[in-house]
């Protein structure tokens, strides 16, 4: 190989690198600002599919949608979202109780 086509080479390897580069660094940002782990995403598919697939994975109101269906959230799902801190434990057990004082209330009436 000659010099010319040794430098060709290389600079296509160097542009390929920091395009790669590029790419991995826009998804990193982009999947920061989204932040859902690929195990919310799994434990969540089918509440996610039942309830809030009219949104897009990730944005705000799909965030909005799943809180707003958090009792009818299969366990799975809950736990995963407990795991990666997209609501606290606490959280899920003051909704429970208040759930089970709501049921007793119209129970009792």
């Amino acid at each position: 190989m000659t010099p010319s086509i040794l430098a060709s080479a290389a600079a296509k390897s160097a542009t390929i690198r920091a395009a790669f580069v590029a790419a991995v660094l826009t998804v990193a940002i982009t999947t920061q600002a989204g932040a859902v782990s690929l195990a919310v995403k799994l434990a969540c598919a089918s509440d996610y599919y039942s309830y809030c697939s009219q949104h897009p994975v990730g944005s705000t109101a799909v965030r909005q949608c799943m809180r707003s269906h958090g009792p009818q959230l299969s366990s799975r799902c809950i736990n995963a979202l407990i795991s990666a801190g997209e609501v606290s434990k606490a959280e899920v057990e003051r909704r429970r109780a208040a759930k089970v004082a709501k049921a007793k209330t119209a129970s009792a009436n």
